[in-house]
């Protein structure tokens, strides 16, 4: 999601990918908890191997400390707050969702920071995860989290040196839907104000993004003359309140009220909690050594031109599958958009024992020799096909690239390309 948005980002932005100096990323859910994820997604996007990096995790603050590192950053920063969280899926699950937002800091973007002001109290239990867990949890006190979460927003917008009272817009802490509406009667803020940076009631609280999914809605309610606040809360407690001159002219979250009703059980599955477990002997085994030299094939699709007769090899290694030739290949990258040259379906019970996990999530998928055009040559690609109803794919359908998560070996999560409809 961390990469999906950031790609998004880059497509609309003036920045080269080559010249971001600075990446950051927010979540309180990463695939491993001591592990960091900021590499993954810097590779992923090509950004190169020399930027600064900063990762925040463990609260709901995390999006806030993201982009006050990216506001400090010495040259253009991106910031990624992406986050997935869970809970009991009897009880607290049902108000989350899963989504990223990106933000992409320059001296001279379409908004300036105007101010910025904290608070903390110790104020824990409001949302919290128990070292050892995966599931997000309360104290079930709802009067004490509502005050909480309240009393820390309105000490933190009193410390600021704006008037709130100037804001056309404001994204304010998001859990469920009820909580925006009833920390605003502390502020002096009317509904519409507020509305305009609520997004939980139509994509589910989404963690350390919930915030940034507000002020980007915000954002686009706003004008150049206006100014709209952000106001982020972190179990255990602190709240950071930041006030933003100027307005976006995108619509990125128009497609938000577009989704595909599921049935529940059709929910336990892809979330995770159905048919969770191992499956033990079997699957090609990659080793940890072959699959680092792979890296750039599989994440940004980094084919070998044969010097001998021309050709594009892919990946590049070993002999030049057109003239036969052991070569030093000379490294380039290949088109992300392509066409399903042959195609199959892989059923149930069909996968590798490494593709069980998502089979039993998402149950049958489309796997497919994706053919790229490269001045008049053409490579071939085995591939993985995602977003798309493995019956209804055909030969000739255009596709692009993504990065998904392809399994996971020895607990640590691989990435790599898939491919989805272009259209």
């Amino acid at each position: 999601m961390a990469i999906t948005a950031a790609e998004s980002a880059l497509s609309r932005s003036r920045v080269e990918s080559a010249d971001i100096a600075h990446l950051g990323i927010a979540t309180t859910t990463p695939p491993v908890e001591a592990e960091m994820l900021a590499p993954k997604v810097a590779r992923g996007l090509g950004l190169g191997d020399t930027l600064n990096l900063s990762e925040h995790t463990q609260s709901t603050l995390a999006g806030a400390s993201a982009l006050r590192d990216g506001f400090a950053a010495a040259g253009p920063a991106l910031v990624v707050a992406a986050d997935a969280p869970e809970g009991d899926p009897a009880n607290s699950d049902h108000p989350y969702g899963a989504g990223a937002v990106a933000f992409i800091l320059t001296d001279s973007g379409q908004i300036t920071l105007r101010d910025r002001s904290g608070y903390s109290d110790e104020l824990p239990g409001v949302q919290f995860r128990p070292r050892g867990k995966t599931e997000t949890t309360s104290l079930d006190s709802t009067s004490y989290e509502r005050s909480a979460i309240s009393d820390s927003v309105v000490a933190a917008t009193e410390a600021l040196e704006s008037s709130i009272e100037s804001v056309t817009a404001a994204a304010l802490p998001q859990p469920d839907g009820g909580i925006p509406s009833r920390v605003g009667r502390a502020l002096p803020l009317d509904n519409d104000v507020i509305g305009r940076g609520t997004v939980v009631d139509r994509i589910g609280s989404t963690g350390a993004a919930a915030v940034p999914f507000g002020l980007l809605s915000a954002l686009e309610s706003a004008g150049p003359d206006d100014m709209t606040l952000a106001v982020f809360f972190a179990s255990g407690g602190a709240a950071e309140a930041v006030v933003f001159d100027g307005g976006l002219s995108t619509d990125l979250l128009a497609s938000v009220n577009d989704g595909t009703e599921i049935s529940y059980s059709e929910y336990l599955r892809e979330r995770g909690y159905l048919g969770r477990g191992s499956v033990d002997g079997g699957g090609a085994h990659v080793s940890l050594p072959t699959w680092l030299q792979s890296l750039d094939s599989r994440y940004r699709l980094v084919a070998g031109h044969c010097p001998e007769c021309d050709e594009l090899t892919f990946p590049p290694s070993g002999a030049c599958k057109s003239c036969y030739e052991r070569v030093s290949f000379d490294r380039i990258e290949l088109p992300r958009e392509g066409t399903v040259s042959v195609h199959t379906v892989i059923g149930q019970g069909g996968a590798p024992p490494e593709f069980a996990d998502q089979q039993r999530r998402g149950g049958p998928f489309a796997v497919a020799l994706i053919t790229v055009a490269v001045d008049g040559r053409t490579v071939t690609i085995p591939a993985q096909l995602a977003d798309v109803d493995p019956s209804t794919v055909e030969t000739g359908d255009r596709v692009k690239a993504t990065i998904r998560r392809i399994y996971e070996t020895e607990g640590i999560p691989r990435y790599g390309v898939k491919f989805v409809p272009a259209d």
